[in-house]
């Protein structure tokens, strides 16, 4: 590395802060010229310890690197960080922005590390993450099936809101431990059932392990639901008068293919009825939300009932007339509208508008009169949407022999957004 060119050192401390650190990571400590990090781990530094000018890391990380940038023209800079600064650290972010041939990096011991030590579990088959970074729901459904997992929680989901969480999906196999203050003289490590944590408060600096109860079978959802989309009609509560109405699974999961989802994709579903797309779109997309947009009241009980059978908490319903009630929703990734009449040209275009970049609209339609109009109101938007006619027939065994009941024909028009 040239001279004119210092390092940034990553440094790793532990709770035990700077007197506890090796004499290689004290000394870049003093020879800095700026020392950044956030508030909690800077206050482990005496400023006897370091003379140099201290940054605080608040939420605009950019303006950090630029003000790091600038003291790396006059000398060596550090950040410190709590354990290692590759584990869901800041080191990666300063390596992209600064380049990684500019950084050096020293770790620390991880909280992490040291919660898996201090209840004697490997970590080599846990699933391991950040509440800060990932969804709640969907680390649900990757714990379900995980033999140990290790959880950085936050204030907003500490570890009673994840063993409610838990409880409420029949997943109460894990012996629980909350590892408090790791490596400081007021380190405490507690032990219990998920029962017993869902009605206790811990500290904020804190790492949850959980630890598989052996030979524990998995807790499904519904026994009955095989699929993330697709799934039987008759699987989805209906109200009588309505019964049939509901999106056919075979056109659903077309729909739900041409929406095109990631698993964070916030998805509007205009005329959502009793929910079926709004379940399999929170489904496939488990860290995103579903805004199920629906003006009859009893259909949006329906909906919360659909999303309870199915195990999803992603579905939002929303009771109101679009698009009136659109303005308090975030701007979408995807869009399913269905219906027919004019009403359903003028919503694809009001809802085209509010589309994220590279997001999808698809309009389910009941007449070749409804696909012209939506046709003509989104082809200028994009030149290259696609026009599917759906005929199918499901199969049924009359007597001895199979017969062939038809599905109201389906039209689906699909427009995406630069």
């Amino acid at each position: 590395m040239p001279a004119s060119q210092p390092p940034l050192s990553i440094l790793g401390l532990g709770d035990d802060g700077f007197d506890a650190a090796p004499e290689s990571v004290k000394q870049r400590i003093r020879a800095a010229r700026l020392v950044a990090g956030h508030e909690r781990t800077l206050a482990l530094i005496e400023p006897s310890q370091a003379a140099a000018e201290r940054l605080v890391l608040g939420t605009d990380l950019e303006a950090a690197v630029d003000r790091i940038a600038a003291a790396l023209t006059e000398g060596p800079a550090v950040v410190v960080v709590s354990g290692d600064p590759l584990f869901y650290g800041l080191a990666r972010f300063f390596c992209e922005k600064l380049g990684a041939e500019r950084c050096e990096i020293v770790p620390h011991v991880s909280s992490m590390q040291l919660a898996l030590a201090r209840v004697k579990e490997s970590w080599d088959e846990a699933y391991l993450t950040n509440l800060a970074n990932h969804s709640i729901d969907t680390v649900v459904e990757k714990l379900r099936t995980a033999p140990k997992a290790g959880l950085f929680t936050t204030e907003e989901c500490g570890p009673a809101e994840v063993a409610r969480r838990l409880l409420a999906r029949n997943i109460d196999y894990f012996t629980a431990y909350v590892c408090e203050n790791l490596g400081a003289r007021n380190e405490c490590v507690t032990r219990g059932s998920l029962a017993e944590f869902a009605g206790q408060s811990f500290g904020p600096l804190n790492v949850m392990i959980l630890v598989r109860s052996s030979d524990a079978p998995d807790s499904p959802r519904d026994p009955a639901i095989r699929s993330l989309f697709g799934n039987p009609d008759e699987l989805f509560i209906q109200s009588k008068p309505k019964h049939g109405l509901l999106t056919p699974a075979e056109v659903r999961s077309v729909a739900l293919a041409q929406l095109a989802l990631s698993s964070q994709s916030t998805v509007w579903d205009v005329g959502a009825g009793s929910g079926s797309v709004s379940v399999e779109a929170a489904l496939l997309a488990p860290g995103g939300h579903v805004f199920a947009i629906e003006q009859d009241g009893d259909d949006a009980e329906l909906i919360r009932d659909n999303a309870a059978r199915f195990g999803v908490s992603n579905v939002t319903p929303v009771v109101g007339r679009a698009p009136e009630c659109w303005d308090e929703l975030p701007d979408p990734d995807a869009v399913f509208i269905e219906g027919s009449g004019r009403e359903v040209s003028r919503l694809a275009d009001l809802a085209f508008a509010r589309l994220r970049s590279r997001g999808r609209l698809v309009a389910s339609v009941r007449s070749i009169e409804g696909v012209h109009e939506v046709r003509q109101a989104l082809k200028a938007k994009d030149p290259e949407m696609q026009v599917l006619m759906l005929n199918l027939a499901r199969g049924t065994d009359q007597l001895d022999r199979l017969r062939f009941d038809a599905i109201n024909p389906a039209f689906l028009v699909s427009a995406s957004k630069l």
